[in-house]
């Protein structure tokens, strides 16, 4: 009896993963740009209080900051899950 193996076996070229456009990244993309679309749509100023100072900001700054400190935060629990 021989064995197969498959170190010579042809591959198909396709990964475990079906390509880029999974769903779940498809739901990210359409969420980011919902969330950039609500930043950019709130430009009035805002004063915001940080601890002890306050300043005075375009709202869609201050939400753009957030989401991008949400954003790392997240990829840092991601990285640090693995």
């Amino acid at each position: 009896m021989s064995r197969k193996t498959t170190e010579n076996a042809p591959t198909s070229g396709k990964s475990t993963r079906e390509g880029l456009m999974t769903p779940a990244r498809i739901v990210v993309a359409v969420l980011g740009v919902l969330a950039l679309i609500f930043i950019f749509e709130n430009t009035r100023s805002t004063r915001i209080r940080l601890i002890v100072p306050e300043v005075t900001m375009p709202l869609w700054v201050a939400l753009l900051a957030t989401a991008l400190i949400g954003a790392l935060c997240g990829a840092y629990a991601m990285r640090r899950r693995r």
